[in-house]
């Protein structure tokens, strides 16, 4: 195994490219320890202790960090490990260790961010969101669909949470609120039912 070059990457990391391809990311001082030079050889022995040895177990940790304070999906920590320059192998590593200890599970975390947001956001935008972190369709569709089908409870507790009076009201204000509503992807007769429940019938006239 040839290697090519090896470019900084800040002041203490530098990028190792091996075959034509990147390889991985290592300290400075590990390069030197492993006595890798440009244009010198690499045994494959080492090469392999440095990808399942170093680079695997770096990414593995770096995931767990990731999962520390807030819930991630697989394609957020995919998304972050990639972007710290972990190569497939160690990503795909670190993923299938998140699985087997069950700090990784796309189906738990949908459930509970429906449960969370679903008395304040509307099926679309929890659809929307949740797909966006790269929850699978089905999933999605299969947590969302748990939600009761009358949206009007959401659309009352958002209307409270927006002080909304249909005795105070006005009709600009009313309309307003609707545009708001409709924004967030409930349709006109959802919002015509919800804000009927508090005696507004004709809001949008």
């Amino acid at each position: 195994m040839t290697v090519d070059r090896i470019e900084p990457l800040d002041k203490r990391r530098s990028k190792v490219f091996i075959d034509g391809d990147f390889a991985f990311v290592l300290y400075n001082g590990e390069i030197r320890h492993y006595h890798i030079e440009a244009g010198g050889e690499l045994d494959e022995a080492v090469y392999r202790e440095i990808l399942y040895s170093v680079i695997c177990k770096r990414a593995r940790e770096k995931s767990l960090y990731l999962l520390k304070c807030t819930g991630r999906t697989e394609s957020e920590v995919r998304r972050k490990l990639k972007s710290g320059f972990y190569p497939e192998t160690a990503v795909t590593e670190a993923i299938d260790f998140l699985k087997r200890y069950h700090y990784l599970d796309d189906r738990e975390y949908a459930r509970n961010y429906v449960e969370l947001y679903g008395d304040r956001k509307s099926r679309t935008e929890l659809i929307t969101s949740l797909m966006k972190k790269g929850i699978d369709k089905r999933t999605v569709e299969e947590f969302c669909n748990e939600l009761q089908a009358d949206s009007s409870g959401q659309i009352t507790n958002l209307l409270k949470k927006r002080r909304y009076d249909p005795e105070c009201t006005d009709k600009k204000e009313r309309q307003k609120h609707v545009a708001y509503l409709m924004r967030k992807g409930f349709s006109y007769e959802e919002i015509r039912n919800a804000m009927g429940a508090f005696g507004e019938e004709d809001y949008m006239n």
